[in-house]
């Protein structure tokens, strides 16, 4: 009797990469340009990820970046990239990595970009994201996560 391999093969496929929203404001424009420029760069990353289909999934990876002059906002810069990954074989404990790291770390130079862009052309010094370890950012995810657990304790 011959055994039958029931493992799925793995199969990782980017299906599209798109700018899902992007947002650009500059509240204290024309005045911001009078003053001397030491800007101030805070950067926010989010992501959110959906099931679409079997092994279907969508990543929504947004980068917010708020710039100020002293305590007055220069601009905000949000930009959301997104795409649609095919992911299959994949065990329960490799998918969290997959969709929290590894998909992120292809977005984020999309979203880099055109953070870039639309600083540029909102009349701003040119702004280079620097690059992004998203390994670290999920292992503190899922350690943040683990100390939030109920811990379980039995009632007598």
């Amino acid at each position: 009797m011959a055994e039958e391999n029931t493992a799925v093969e793995r199969q990782f496929a980017i299906q599209k990469i798109y700018t899902k929203d992007v947002s650009f404001e500059t509240p204290n424009s024309p005045q911001i340009f009078t003053q001397k420029w030491e800007p101030a760069v805070d950067i926010n990353l989010g992501t959110q990820v959906e099931t679409l289909d079997k092994n279907l999934y969508e990543v929504a990876l947004t980068v917010t970046t708020t710039v100020k002059c002293g305590e007055t906002v220069a601009y905000l810069a949000e930009v959301c990239q997104s795409g649609i990954f095919v992911l299959e074989g994949f065990g329960e404990q490799e998918m969290g990595p997959m969709l929290g790291s590894f998909c992120p770390n292809i977005l984020f130079p999309y979203a880099r970009e055109a953070v870039t862009d639309l600083v540029t052309k909102g009349g701003f010094p040119q702004l280079l994201l620097a690059p992004v370890n998203f390994d670290a950012l999920y292992a503190q995810h899922i350690q943040q996560l683990q100390q939030q657990a109920p811990t379980s304790e039995s009632i007598n």
